[in-house]
């Protein structure tokens, strides 16, 4: 059962600057034959106005900039306030009302996000966190808590005069998103969140992924849309895009093209098959324990260790490279090595590569460093994500597995087309993206077989023709589609690899078929992106970084300035002109508060900035500094955020 909240909060001033916007000079009647007291506004989302006399209920508050045209239909006060979700661009502008006399409504799971905010942007991020992709958070509240103290029952009704809202949970877009709805007239119109977008689309999808790759979004989503559809809604007021007419229709038909994109979009494998055959049909046991053979220089993890990541290559004068190392058991690497010294002739290990950014690739590298003397090799545009993975906010980094491993140091981070002559052989290292921006293919030709080290992009069988092989399209791996799995699985083509390696135990001998599946896939999905998003590049709607800060922690607790660069991309084929204002809390000031400038076309452009706390802090801890953004005129509100420290924390933070 879900509960509803009416939260009341500290008074602030009615008048306070309002936020600039590029709102419309005026209110509009939205559906002014059934509703003529129904009033709508436009700026970081849509904010509507229901007005009894001099009073004024709103759905949402967006940037505030509302307050100043309530006037001009005769309101005087605010006195109820209604949030569809916790997003930061619905309410920014709540400081605004005079909230003593406003009754603040959201859902229980919206009340527990807008309460404690930091619990939810962590200093010290954990796999297993609430409300995040493997650490990665995709909630993204206000940087000032928001405090409640009634507790309405769940279902139930709230009455503003002559309206009664039916309180519906209708979580996808949110974790606890809820629409209201209000039958007058003999017209139901319901008031909701990001549920869907007109044009039967999802109004972004950076909030509706909410696990790697398993769906618990879009699942969502269906379950909401199939609850509102029997409702025999007439019309949906979004807080984004225009009114949806026809919404029974437009509902019917977003629940069928949800459940067609879900079909492409999960695991182009089966997952949890453990069928040894499925993953490997081609290794045998060697006298090494855990240990199996695929060519006569070429070993991995036997079966008993589905899953898991190790490989490794042994060369003629008893040489070792491993391909990537994790999730095993410190005792295992130990019997493997020394079982390779005694049955297969290795003498030493030169290095492990780490085919790319996540953590479970390489959480055994101290031991093989410090027990072993290997060295840590990777792509070069990887290294920073291993030895410094609090800076970033990507999903799975090393940092988020706990027992305090916060980074490693790389000893060759080697370029794109670069070439290793390793024991005779000539490996190959080229930027491989899919599963991950920052990811790579380590290749060779050895015992007459062109192999290929492929990291996560892409699993499964070669001889099953249902298979597409593709792992998790998670946004928070920074991951477009044109630049990832269509891309990296082209180049896999081009390469024609007998043996695709893929990591966690895969063999894949034979794949150019499944290559090709793969690659049929990867740009059907993208298409399936660019017709379920709205804007015309829908990489603006799936990114969560196209603007974004290194490091996305900053630690101001020494007092100290602080640099960070902030990065704005373009995804477009003109320029685009932008203006980002940091949303600093008091007793943190910034160098320069405002960027403003033009990316070119398909380009990313760095910005510096200087941070620094004073002693003045009204919070001292963890803080979020929302990016309050306006990209060519259109003011999208705090959509993104940076992480500051001001003072020391414990793990737990």
């Amino acid at each position: 059962m879900r509960n509803w909240i009416g939260i009341f909060l500290p008074s602030f001033c009615l008048a306070f600057v309002s936020i600039a916007t590029a709102a419309p000079a005026e209110l509009t009647r939205p559906l002014p034959d059934r509703f003529p007291n129904l009033y709508a506004w436009r700026d970081t989302c849509n904010v509507y106005v229901w007005k009894h006399q001099d009073e004024a209920l709103l759905v949402n508050i967006g940037a505030g900039s509302v307050v100043d045209q309530l006037p001009k239909i005769g309101v005087k006060k605010v006195t109820c306030l209604l949030v569809n979700n916790h997003h930061r661009e619905n309410l920014q502008g709540i400081g605004r009302l005079d909230l003593e006399t406003v009754q603040v409504v959201a859902s229980q799971i919206e009340a527990e996000i807008l309460a404690s905010p930091t619990t939810f942007r962590k200093w010290h991020p954990k796999l297993g966190d609430k409300y995040s992709v493997y650490g990665a958070s995709y909630v993204r509240p206000p940087n000032t808590p928001v405090e409640f103290d009634q507790v309405q029952t769940a279902d139930s009704q709230i009455t503003w005069y002559d309206l009664t809202f039916d309180c519906l949970a209708t979580p996808g877009h949110s974790p606890g998103e809820m629409t209201y709805v209000i039958r007058q007239h003999d017209q139901a119109v319901a008031f909701s969140g990001g549920l869907m977008h007109d044009g039967a689309r999802l109004t972004n999808w950076f909030d509706s992924e909410w696990d790697y790759g398993f769906a618990a979004g879009i699942d969502a989503l269906l379950t909401s849309v199939e609850q509102l559809t029997n409702r025999k809604i007439d019309v949906i007021l979004p807080v984004q895009g225009p009114p949806i007419h026809n919404a029974t229709q437009q509902l019917e038909a977003y629940r069928q093209r949800l459940q067609q994109f879900r079909a492409a979009y999960v695991r182009g494998y089966p997952v949890f098959d453990k069928d040894p055959a499925k993953r490997d049909r081609i290794s045998v046991p060697t006298k090494v324990p855990h240990l199996n053979q695929i060519t006569p220089h070429l070993y991995k993890l036997s079966h008993d260790f589905q899953g898991r990541n190790f490989a490794m290559l042994i060369s003629d004068k008893g040489h070792g490279l491993i391909l990537d190392c994790g999730l095993i058991p410190a005792q295992v690497l130990d019997e493997i090595i020394v079982g390779a010294r005694q049955h297969l002739g290795l003498t030493k290990i030169d290095a492990f590569w780490i085919s790319h950014m996540h953590g479970d690739h390489f959480l055994l590298g101290p031991m093989l460093k410090e027990k072993y003397g290997a060295e840590a090799w990777t792509l070069d545009k990887i290294v920073d994500r291993c030895e410094n993975p609090g800076r970033y906010d990507y999903a799975a980094l090393v940092n988020t597995y706990g027992d305090g491993f916060d980074g490693m140091k790389i000893d060759k981070g080697f370029r794109a087309g670069e070439r290793i002559d390793w024991q005779g052989y000539q490996i190959q290292v080229d930027w491989l993206p899919g599963q991950t921006e920052f990811g790579c293919c380590l290749w060779l030709d050895i015992d007459g077989k062109r192999i290929a080290f492929t990291g996560d992009n892409l699993f499964g069988d070669p001889t099953d023709e249902n298979q597409t092989a593709h792992d998790c399209v998670v946004c928070r791996n920074s991951a477009i589609l044109e630049e990832g799995h269509i891309l990296g699985s082209q180049y896999l083509l081009d390469l024609k690899p007998d043996i695709v390696m893929a990591a966690h135990s895969y063999v894949m001998p034979e794949p150019e078929g499944i290559l090709r599946r793969y690659h049929a896939w990867s740009k059907q999905m993208a298409q399936l992106y660019r017709d379920m998003l709205p804007e015309t590049n829908y990489e603006y709607l799936f990114d969560p970084y196209w603007v974004s800060a290194y490091p996305y922690r900053v630690d101001l607790s020494d007092g100290q300035p602080k640099k960070v660069e902030v990065t704005v991309r373009n995804f477009r084929d003109s320029p685009q002109q932008h203006r980002i204002e940091l949303v600093l809390p008091p007793g943190i000031t910034a160098r320069p508060v405002v960027l403003e400038g033009t990316v070119p076309p398909r380009s990313r452009q760095k910005f510096s900035i200087e941070l620094q706390a004073s002693d003045e802090l009204s919070r001292p801890g963890i803080q979020i500094i929302p990016f309050d953004i306006e990209l060519d005129g259109k003011h999208y509100g705090q959509w993104f955020d940076i992480i500051a420290r001001t003072e020391k924390s414990s793990p737990a933070q």
